[in-house]
Parts: C-alpha cells; structure tokens; sequence
C-alpha cells in the first residue's frame, strides 16, 4: 500500500485563534500523533482546478518547505506532560500557518493574489471555488505554487508530511531514518522487482503483476483501496487478452489457481527498550532478512504451503527468512494480505523488512 498514517486537511480549514491563522485537519489511519508536534510540515496532494479551456484537471502538489507547525505546551504550564500526553485530535492537533498580525501586514496593495490578477478573477468568479472554504494565505499559496488563478481551484487532497529528509545514520551507517517506511519502503522494492526483471521476460508465460493500494490504512474500503473489485477486474482482462475465441473460457479462474500473492507489508523489529512486547521465539532483528508474518486467526493470510513456498525460493537466491507471530495476549495489526486472499481465492505469504517506530512521522530501519 503506498499510504501511511498522516494528517489530511479539512474540506472547510478556516480557523482563527487568539490571533493566530491555523488549519483544520483530519487525522488519516492510526498515527502516533505525539510525533507529529515541533515538526517543520510541508503540504503535498492532489489539487482539481479549472484550466483557461473550462476544463477540470487534476494537479499534483508538494510544496517542499516548512509551511506549518504544531507546537508543544511548554512544560511550565503543563507539568504533567512527561508523565502523561495524549493530545485531542480535535484542539490540539490544529497546525499553525500565520499570525493574523503579519497576515494583515502582508496583504498586497494591488490588485494582484499570488501573481494573479484578482480582479479578473472577481468577475468570474467560480462559484464551486475551494477560495470560499479556506483562508486566503492557504488558497493563495497553492494558487502561486500552480500557476492558476484562487478561484479556480475547485478542491483538493492535501496531506501535511514531515519537511526532514530521509536519510542513512548510525555510527555504522547502517540504518535509514525516514517518514513511510510503512509501506513505501515495500511499494518501491517491489516496482523496482518489476523493472529490474524486464530482461528475463522473453519466453516466460507468467504474468508478473504489482498492485499498490491506498487507504489500508483505514480499512481498504474505497474504490482504489484493495477491497475493491478493481484488481479482479485487471486479472481477467489480463487473462482475457490476446487469446484464441474456441480457448478456454475459465483462463482467468485456472490462472488464479496456479499464481501466488505476496503480501509485502512491514513488520514489527524487535525494540531493545520494549523486548517483552514480542514472543520470545518470534523476534525479527535489523540485518535478519525478510520477514514472514503469521497468524492462525487469519490476520495475515500466510499458510504452512505459502511459506514453505518463500523459504524455498528465498533459499535459492540466499536471502535469510525470519518469522513473526504476535503474543497471545496482545491484538495482532492484518495487511490487505487477508483481504486479496479472500477477494480472489488465491493462496498468499504475507511478509515485510523489520523496523521500528512504525506510524511514527519518522520511522527506522535497517540498510540491509
């Protein structure tokens, strides 16, 4: 899947406090929110616009500098924040854009709004304009950023993220520090897989897929979330293509039967400071190799023929497997492993790389 836990802004953001501009927020997936406070957040998405022509496209946005923050309570006024901080998503979570001070100051004399001619935009106004919903620092920013008048920014998806850069740490050098290991640490392995293999395509009648989905992590109900019937709807095309009419009319159905699913999600590395929280026989370790994750309550989709047939392919070409199953006493996260299997009726291994701090806005693992 190729979302992570993050804060999505609000279709209405407006909101003013004690004199400063903020921005209303929803909180995406099951995130460890304390992270996200005294962190420098950029803004990046998907923006719908009307262009000249009249018609609505879509445009991607990342505006890759410090925009926003949320700020702690100092300690002098909240003496119990080391012992206990569980901030309301709904008052505390609230970013911080401007100032309305320097707002006001800031306010053009002309007529123009981010390099565009607001007059002209006065008289034709869009009416489905997102200008009406937000403040005009936000809309203006995009507005510059895209090249396209406020008023025609119809809507948009816009998520805060981490302004910090991923980057290789460690005395040894030896682990990556990022935001989204969970899962694009998996997502680009995988297409990179895809890529890499193109030379080894001729003469193979397999057909190799990747899928990355969204929304996982509320629940992959959506459209483009793996409980859809897109992927089915893909794998028969694909086994419908290019075939003779008098052939077979179940391709699709004996195709499903002889492929496997792997589930690449990532998994839970033994933390020093929290030992106790993995079985003591399962505790998968930076430098390890893959993990297989397991669960007989079906939380992830692996079975004893789907792992028999990773540890056999990974012993071919030297890659050390790990395994992983949750203790009995504690709830087990799932994957979309479980769902696709179900979905499709084909046999599936979930696995992943071993980190830690995962749904934290900056998360660890190890190089290798």
């Amino acid at each position: 899947h190729t979302d992570s836990p993050c804060l999505k802004l609000k279709p209405i953001t407006l909101s003013k406090c004690q004199g400063y501009i903020q921005v209303g927020i929803q909180t995406y997936g099951g995130g460890i929110w304390h992270t996200w406070f005294d962190r420098n957040l950029k803004l990046a998405g998907r923006v719908i616009v009307r262009s000249d022509d009249g018609k609505i496209k879509e445009r991607i946005l990342h505006i890759n500098r410090p925009l926003l923050c949320i700020p702690n309570c100092c300690i002098h006024l909240k003496r119990d924040t080391n012992e206990k901080f569980s901030p309301n998503k709904e008052r505390e979570l609230l970013p911080i854009l401007a100032t309305a001070v320097q707002a006001e100051l800031s306010k053009p004399s002309s007529p123009k709004r981010g390099g565009i001619d607001s007059t002209k935009c006065e008289k034709e106004k869009n009416v489905n304009s997102a200008a009406r919903r937000h403040h005009s620092l936000l809309m203006d920013l995009i507005s510059k950023e895209l090249g396209v008048a406020p008023d025609n920014i119809l809507d948009f998806d816009l998520s805060l993220s981490d302004c910090q850069a991923a980057c290789i740490g460690g005395v040894l050098e030896e682990f990556i520090h990022a935001p989204r290991l969970d899962n694009l640490f998996n997502a680009y392995c995988a297409t990179e897989a895809l890529i890499g293999g193109l030379s080894t395509l001729p003469g193979d009648t397999n057909v190799r897929v990747v899928a990355l989905y969204d929304n996982e992590e509320c629940g992959s109900q959506s459209a483009q979330g793996a409980q859809s019937a897109f992927t089915e709807y893909v794998l028969r095309r694909i086994s419908q293509s290019n075939i003779d009419p008098t052939d077979n009319k179940n391709n699709y159905e004996i195709a499903i039967a002889k492929s496997m699913l792997v589930s690449a999600d990532q998994s839970h590395a033994i933390h020093p400071n929290y030992a106790d929280k993995h079985e003591d026989n399962h505790k998968p370790a930076f430098h390890g190799g893959v993990v297989i994750k397991t669960n007989c309550n079906q939380r992830y989709a692996t079975t004893d023929v789907t792992a028999t047939v990773l540890r056999e392919i990974a012993c071919k070409v030297d890659v050390p497997i790990q395994e992983y199953v949750v203790k009995n006493d504690s709830p087990c996260g799932t994957t979309i492993g479980p769902i696709q299997s179900a979905g499709l009726g084909v046999r599936t291994v979930d696995i992943g790389c071993a980190q830690l701090a995962m749904h934290s806005i900056r998360e660890m693992c190890s190089t290798t």
